[in-house]
């Protein structure tokens, strides 16, 4: 059952070239069908190119470059995986900033970093006594870096949602949603 939003809200979805192409694509129609106002946030303008299972995927428009937005602009941050994503991602001062920034707040705006998207989480260091769920070859990183890694496939964690794969993205697309349709304590 698709949950819908009361007030609109927005999110961003951070990725270069070589994202992994379902979790930014599904994970963007799932919101926007509940009714967010999803921008895809890049290190430049145009386009960046999906990685799919062995091949590169589909082009996908930038809305922002890093460089011109604040995490106070938006209410959710998705961090998707892919081989070569992650990687130009961490290399960039403005977009670990940006990630950071959504932990001043993080138990009201979700933070989901999908397979290797932990690694921009690792580069931010955001971790400390943090459950997460882990992708095998970050797994010794995240420990190091303070956080608690848990068996599971999913785990959530005040605000930030960690998948191992991609392979439950219904389910952590729908639990997004539902934190954004809670009403908000300031």
């Amino acid at each position: 059952m698709l949950t819908t939003l009361t007030d609109k809200k927005t999110a961003a979805i951070l990725a270069k070239d070589g994202f992994e192409q379902c979790e930014l694509v599904e994970t963007r129609d799932a919101l926007t069908e509940a009714g967010v106002d999803v921008h895809i946030i890049s290190l430049e303008p145009g386009t960046i190119i999906g990685w799919n299972g062995s091949k590169w995927g589909i082009e996908v428009d930038v809305d922002k470059v890093v460089s011109k937005v604040s995490a106070d602009d938006y209410d959710a941050l998705i961090l998707p995986g892919g081989l070569f994503n992650p990687d130009a991602l961490l290399q960039d001062r403005d977009a670990v900033d940006f990630v950071k920034a959504f932990f001043v707040d993080a138990k009201l705006k979700p933070v989901v970093a999908i397979n290797q998207g932990t690694w921009m989480l690792l580069e931010a260091d955001v971790l400390r006594n943090r459950l997460v769920a882990s992708f095998p070859t970050v797994l010794n990183r995240l420990r190091n870096a303070g956080a608690k890694v848990v068996d599971r496939d999913l785990v959530v964690d005040q605000g930030l949602y960690t998948s191992r794969t991609s392979h439950n993205l219904a389910a952590l697309n729908q639990q997004v949603i539902q934190q954004l349709t809670k009403p908000r304590v300031h």
